[in-house]
């Protein structure tokens, strides 16, 4: 148990950034954090790796909040587990994304690249592949990866069923503007589409399936 007075020195270093005092907090603390960490993630069920993660991730936290800790609402503890039970949860949000993302770019590669023909204008319509979940899953990443604005204009025309009337009228401009940006958009979600079929979420390329 840190002793008082050396958490409030600690404490006031962390305010002014000096180095030591992060020193001094992480030798205190990060056996702690990590015993912690492991716990709520269940020891046996993760990889040494990922508490090292949530460990590495609740220190960088800290760092760039720890002008803000104020010692009169709890102790540095307090403070320090607080920060890591986000970085849990923020852990297990991240892994269930990136496995329903592989479960789906799984089904793509497994025989349903008629989707990436059609993005790429060589088949009219992928049919009831469109209607699937597993299609679903990656149109919700891809659309977080392009533009805001694009996913705004496609999100509209394409899910809401906005006439590209209606939204010229809304964005108060041309509907030949509106087509020439539903154009750009289409293309830069085709690009961010392939990609992320392509690829894992580890980074790594997929093989191709022979269509």
């Amino acid at each position: 148990m840190m002793e008082p007075e050396q958490e409030r020195e600690i404490a006031r270093g962390l305010r002014a950034g000096e180095p030591d005092a992060w020193r001094a907090l992480y030798d205190a603390y990060a056996r702690r954090v990590w015993q912690s960490a492991a716990r709520w993630m269940g020891a046996t069920a993760v990889r040494a790796a990922d508490v090292a993660d949530v460990v590495q991730e609740t220190f960088l936290a800290a760092a760039r909040s720890a002008r803000n800790y104020d010692p009169a609402r709890g102790s540095l503890w307090m403070w320090l587990c607080g920060i890591a039970r986000n970085s849990v949860a923020l852990h297990f949000r991240k892994q269930a994304r990136q496995e329903r993302l592989r479960q789906a770019g799984e089904w793509l590669a497994a025989g349903n690249q008629r989707v990436v023909r059609w993005l790429e204008n060589r088949e009219a319509d992928p049919g009831e592949v469109l209607a699937a979940a597993e299609l679903a899953t990656i149109v919700r990443t891809v659309l977080t990866e392009i533009p805001l604005d694009y996913e705004t204009l496609l999100t509209a025309r394409y899910l809401d069923d906005v006439s590209v009337e209606q939204i010229a009228g809304q964005q108060q401009c041309s509907t030949t503007a509106v087509r020439s940006k539903l154009a750009r958009a289409r293309q830069a979600f085709r690009e961010a589409f392939v990609k992320t079929s392509t690829y894992s979420p580890d980074g790594h390329a997929r093989q191709p399936h022979a269509s």
